[in-house]
């Protein structure tokens, strides 16, 4: 896994070794941010459950003025920690040892972020817990881009109910797919 474009093009990353992460390989992450490209560049980044950090600081890479890492696992944050010093983005990134809805509750009201990206572990509902709290939170505006990353089976319906969300984009993978959605 590297860094695929930007100021830090072709650094490689750490990943954890086993199966508690899932790396988003180089060939999707490249795939996504040509679809968001416009987007990145001074942008305010919430990467949750952010695994080795790879996301994150691929939008750092290419122009994000900040990104906020939350990941669970002590492991993985150490992961993490060691891919930002290695980077060199320590005044860029924000990292956080913590559950997703305890970070955004740490969060409020200190962040409003432009793209949040979630890549939770797959049929837990973990991304419908973080859409829930973000419906009245003040982290988010209708500007705001959320993507999801889920497997090619999830009900991605659920996304949209209750109308708080619309999703405005898909795209499928092999195994996966991103869901883009934006606050109605």
């Amino acid at each position: 896994m590297r860094i695929i474009a930007g100021t830090a093009r072709s650094m490689p990353l750490k990943t954890i070794p086993g199966q508690d992460t899932r790396p988003t390989t180089d060939r999707i992450k490249e795939t996504l941010f040509n679809m968001i490209q416009m987007e990145v560049p001074g942008c305010v980044f919430l990467d949750l459950f952010s695994g080795s950090g790879g996301i994150a600081l691929e939008a750092v890479s290419r122009g994000a003025k900040k990104a906020v890492l939350v990941e669970n696992s002590r492991k993985a944050a150490a992961c993490i920690q060691d891919n930002i010093n290695f980077t060199k983005f320590n005044s860029f990134c924000d990292l956080k040892v913590m559950d997703a809805l305890s970070a955004l509750r740490t969060l409020e009201r200190r962040y409003v972020f432009d793209i949040i990206y979630m890549d939770p572990p797959y049929q837990k509902g973990l991304e419908l817990e973080a859409l829930e709290y973000l419906k009245t939170s003040s982290l988010i505006t209708e500007d705001t881009l959320i993507i999801i990353e889920t497997g090619l089976d999830a009900d991605i319906s659920e996304y949209e109910s209750g109308g708080y969300y619309a999703i405005n984009r898909q795209k499928k993978y092999k195994t996966n797919q991103h869901v883009f959605l934006q606050k109605r």
